[in-house]
C-alpha cells in the first residue's frame, strides 16, 4: 500500500482546500447537488484535465449530469499516458492518493480486478508527474467524499486491444454502480474554427459508440486528442455496459477564456448512460 501526493496542485488546480473546493463548486454551477438515491447501474463519461480555468466550466457541467443521476460506489478513471511510462495500459498500485480535499481510497480487490479485465500490469511508475487522473479527484471527492477510485493511464491503442481490454472492463462492471471516465482533452493547438470542425468529426462516432469509427476519424483527420485510448476503451466498455445512450453535455474551447482564436485546445463532457438510442 502506497501513498501519492498531488502533482497538479497549485498548477492545474488550487493547491489550498478552501479555493479548491470554492472553484469546483463554481465549476458544478448554480443548484448543482447529488441526487440522493444510489446509481442504478454503471455509468460512463468523458471529461477534460486542463486547468480549471480553462476547462473547468465543461468538466462541471459533465459532472454535475453525472451526480444527477445517482451515488456511484466506485469510479476508475482512464487517464491519458503523457509521459509514455509504463506500458499501453498501466493500474496504479493499491494505496491512498491525495489531493488538497484530502485522501482518496485505492482499494487493492477492486484496483487488481480492473488490471486482470484489462490485460494491465499494475505499478505507480507511469503516475508519478502525470496530472490527467489527478484533476478529476477534487470534483469527485466534493461531490461523493472518499470514493473508492482506480486509476489508469492509457497510451493510443490499436482497435483490436481497445476492444478487447474495454470489453472485458465493461463485462466486469456490467449492472454495478460504478463510474468510468475517459480523461481526455480534444484538438490540441489548432485555430478555433479548425479544432472545433476536427472535433465534431471525433464526436460523432463517440456518440455512436463507435471505437473503431471513433480510431478512424482521429486517424483519417489527424486529430490531435491526447486520450484517443483512452476514448476507445471506454467506449468500447460502455457497449458491454450496455450504455446505448450518450450525450454531448458540453463543449468548448480555451479561446472562449483565453481571447486568443489562433491556437486553442477543445474540451467536451459526454456522458453514457443506459436507455435510448445515442443523442
Amino acid at each position: 500500500m502506497g501513498r501519492r501526493w498531488p502533482c497538479a496542485a497549485g498548477t492545474f488546480y488550487p493547491a489550498d482546500p478552501r479555493r479548491l473546493a470554492d472553484e469546483v463548486e463554481r465549476a458544478l454551477g448554480p443548484g448543482w447537488g447529488v441526487s440522493p438515491a444510489p446509481l442504478g447501474g454503471p455509468l460512463g463519461a468523458i471529461l477534460p484535465h486542463a486547468g480549471y480555468v480553462y476547462s473547468g466550466a465543461v468538466a462541471g457541467a459533465g459532472y454535475r449530469a453525472v451526480a444527477s443521476l445517482g451515488r456511484p460506489e466506485a469510479a476508475v478513471i482512464l487517464g491519458t499516458n503523457h509521459t509514455g511510462l509504463g506500458g499501453p495500459i498501466a493500474v496504479a498500485e493499491p494505496g491512498t492518493w491525495w489531493t488538497p480535499l484530502g485522501e482518496v481510497p485505492v482499494p487493492a480487490d477492486l484496483s487488481r480486478e480492473v488490471a486482470q479485465a484489462l490485460g494491465a500490469l499494475q505499478s505507480d511508475l507511469p503516475f508519478h508527474s502525470e496530472h490527467s487522473v489527478e484533476v478529476q479527484l477534487p470534483f469527485l471527492q466534493r461531490l461523493f467524499g472518499p470514493l473508492p477510485t482506480v486509476p489508469v493511464v492509457v497510451q493510443p491503442l490499436d482497435r483490436g486491444t481497445a476492444e478487447r481490454a474495454g470489453t472485458a472492463l465493461g463485462r466486469l462492471f456490467a449492472r454495478q454502480p460504478v463510474l468510468v471516465v475517459a480523461s481526455t482533452d480534444f484538438t490540441h493547438y489548432e485555430p478555433d474554427s479548425v479544432a472545433r470542425e476536427k472535433d465534431r468529426r471525433a464526436l460523432e462516432p463517440v456518440l455512436r459508440l463507435d471505437p473503431g469509427g471513433f480510431l478512424d476519424a482521429v486517424a483519417r483527420d489527424r486529430i490531435s486528442i491526447c486520450g484517443v485510448g483512452a476514448i476507445a476503451l471506454l467506449l468500447a466498455a460502455a457497449r458491454a455496459m450496455g450504455l446505448t445512450r450518450a450525450e454531448l453535455v458540453a463543449y468548448r474551447t480555451s479561446g472562449e477564456v483565453a481571447g486568443d482564436l489562433d491556437a486553442v485546445v477543445g474540451y467536451a463532457a459526454v456522458v453514457f448512460r443506459e436507455g435510448g438510442g445515442g443523442a
